[in-house]
C-alpha cells in the first residue's frame, strides 16, 4: 500500500514570523531615515524661497531704497506672499530690512507645517555693504535636530 503525501497548502508559522521581523527591522531603518529627508527639504525649500527674494533686495539696494524691518508692505513690494506653509504665514515668520548703507538682512522661521526637529529654526540671509551675501542657520531647539539638515551654502 503506497502512502501518498499532501501537498503543502502553505506557509509555516516560523516562516511567517521571519518575514514579519524583516519588515519590521527595514521599517525601523526607514521610518527615521524619511523623517530626516523631510526635514531636509523643508529647510532647502524655505532656504529657496526666502533667497528669491534677493534680487528684489539688490534692485532695492541700488534704487537706494530703504526697506523697513518688518513690514509686511516692504515684503509685499519684494514679492514676498506670505503663503508658505512652512513659516505659519505668521507676519514674524519672514523678515527684510536694507539699509541706505547697502547691508541687508532676510531672516525666515519654521513654525508653520514642518518636522518637530526643525521647529524653530532660523534662516538668515545677510548682505555686507560689498554685495556679499552669507547664509546662516540658527539651529531649532527642539529635539531631533541634527547638523544635517543644514542646506548646502549656508553654516551654523
Amino acid at each position: 500500500m503506497m502512502v501518498k503525501q499532501k501537498a503543502q497548502q502553505g506557509f509555516t508559522l516560523i516562516e511567517l514570523m521571519i518575514v514579519i521581523a524583516i519588515i519590521g527591522i527595514l521599517a525601523a531603518i526607514a521610518v527615521p531615515q524619511y523623517q530626516d529627508y523631510i526635514a531636509r527639504t523643508q529647510m532647502n525649500r524655505l532656504y529657496g524661497e526666502i533667497s528669491s527674494l534677493k534680487t528684489a533686495v539688490e534692485t532695492n539696494a541700488i534704487s537706494g531704497t530703504v526697506v523697513t524691518s518688518g513690514d509686511a508692505d516692504d515684503l509685499a513690494d519684494l514679492g514676498w506672499t506670505g503663503q508658505s506653509n512652512l513659516t505659519g504665514g505668521t507676519a514674524t515668520s519672514v523678515d527684510a530690512s536694507l539699509s541706505q548703507a547697502g547691508v541687508a538682512q532676510i531672516t525666515a522661521t519654521l513654525d508653520g507645517a514642518v518636522s518637530p526637529g526643525v521647529r524653530g529654526a532660523v534662516i538668515s540671509l545677510d548682505r555686507t555693504d560689498a554685495g556679499v551675501w552669507d547664509c546662516t542657520i540658527t539651529p531649532s531647539t527642539a529635539n531631533g535636530w541634527k547638523d544635517s539638515f543644514v542646506p548646502t551654502g549656508c553654516e551654523l
